[in-house]
């Protein structure tokens, strides 16, 4: 039976004062891209905000909001949810670009079809100060590790407010990762999926964060006395085969790294939760070849191969390493200390380096002295080159990886697109 005007769907419409910052806000992404200062999506998104700090909650109402936060495999596990969504007909609209303050938030909301889905990857500091405003149907969890310090202060302190911010939505759902005790003292109060994937993450959470006691842990479980430990599990990943409650599905990506495999389970498992068969969604990740504009092969100018991975923190960079260990090419490594990258780089003594031995290595970016001593005291030789590129072609035409923090990433990224 045909929808009568009185049983559409109908957006209620922003109040003319957020109407306006939009307006200005256009305007102002507009000539950041003509004067080539930019994409345009954050100061867009911060010129609304600041005429009109209510936007996001104005702009998010009557839709239907996924939220991906975490410390690592954010931006991946977004794209990959999106995926799932949009193969079974769902429009949806999501902040590709990476753009996960509540600045970048007002872009992909304002795009978003009544009808469809807003999938937004979350800033994990800024998950507590949005959630409120955007309402969410499903929240994903994919893992708390140390990262940025002088931004996030400490790990547990984010789990605090984590789990304060849950527990202010008790309709929203919550899937995520049970092999992360942070994860999963934030998300122990609320209608919580567990997903059992990956190893369990032991870094950042030696002591129980219910009472302080160290925690006892095996290959996939950890335990405290008190009774804090590994909850029930609705979704478990063996190998490349996911578990959700009665069904088994196989999860192929194009994208590299038992990580990936990880964030696809996230993904999958939300999907799931969202109304999405697991077949249908396992069929539509696995075409995914690339997330956001982060594209991993590229030829030097020189005509050396190379493959480009961004590393952000000791736990990232434990996954890309175990990685990269396992091939013959040159490495490069590219640490660059600004804002977005953490300003204090003492991170790198928690960091394996020591998988590269007998490996050439080039220690690179703005930090490269750093990461040489890092190297020294790893008893691994290496070359000091601040040029990324340039330290790339020091391999004289051998295949080489580029693994980079943040700001290096993103600058290699469009010197590279430029040619």
């Amino acid at each position: 039976m045909p929808a009568t005007s009185s049983t559409l769907p109908t957006r209620r419409s922003p109040s003319l004062r957020t109407r306006l910052a939009l307006w200005a806000g256009d305007a102002a992404g507009w000539a950041s891209r003509v004067t080539g200062r930019g994409a345009g999506v954050a100061i867009s998104g911060r010129v609304v905000l600041r005429m009109a700090p209510d936007a996001v909650r104005e702009l998010a109402t009557d839709h239907r909001i996924a939220i991906v936060s975490g410390t690592n495999g954010k931006t991946t596990t977004t794209r990959l949810l999106a995926s799932c969504l949009e193969g079974s007909g769902l429009q949806v609209e999501t902040n590709a670009t990476g753009a996960n303050l509540a600045s970048g938030l007002v872009g992909a909301l304002k795009r978003a079809d009544l009808d469809g889905v807003a999938v937004l990857e979350v800033d994990e500091a800024v998950l507590p100060l949005v959630i409120g405003d955007l309402r969410p149907e499903v929240v994903v969890l994919t893992n708390l590790s140390r990262d940025q310090l002088d931004r996030f202060g400490e790990v547990r302190s984010v789990a605090n407010r984590w789990r304060a911010a849950l527990a202010s939505q008790p309709g929203c759902r919550v899937v995520a990762n049970a092999r992360d005790p942070m994860v999963v003292w934030a998300a122990g109060a609320s209608r919580t999926i567990w997903v059992g994937a990956g190893t369990c993450l032991r870094a950042d959470a030696a002591a129980c964060p219910q009472c302080g006691s160290l925690l006892a842990w095996d290959e996939e479980r950890f335990q405290c006395a008190c009774g804090f430990g590994t909850p029930p599990l609705g979704s478990r990943l063996d190998g490349s085969a996911l578990r959700i409650g009665g069904e088994e599905v196989e999860v192929r990506l194009l994208l590299p790294g038992a990580w990936n495999v990880v964030n696809a389970a996230m993904a999958l498992t939300a999907a799931s939760e969202m109304g999405i068969a697991a077949a249908d969604g396992a069929a539509a990740m696995a075409r995914v070849a690339m997330v956001g504009n982060r594209r991993m092969a590229w030829v030097l100018p020189d005509g050396t191969p190379a493959r480009l991975f961004l590393a952000k923190n000791p736990a990232g960079w434990t996954e890309i390493l175990r990685y990269v260990a396992g091939g013959t090419s040159d490495v490069v490594l590219a640490i660059n200390a600004r804002i977005a990258d953490g300003r204090d780089p003492s991170w790198l003594y928690d960091v394996p380096f020591e998988l590269l031995r007998g490996r050439r290595v080039v220690a690179s970016g703005e930090r490269s002295l750093d990461m040489a001593t890092r190297l020294r005291y790893g008893e691994i030789s290496c070359s000091i080159e601040p040029d990324p590129v340039r330290a790339a072609m020091l391999s004289g035409g051998r295949d080489v990886d580029i693994c980079a923090t943040y700001t290096a990433f993103t600058r290699l990224l469009k010197r590279l697109d430029r040619g």
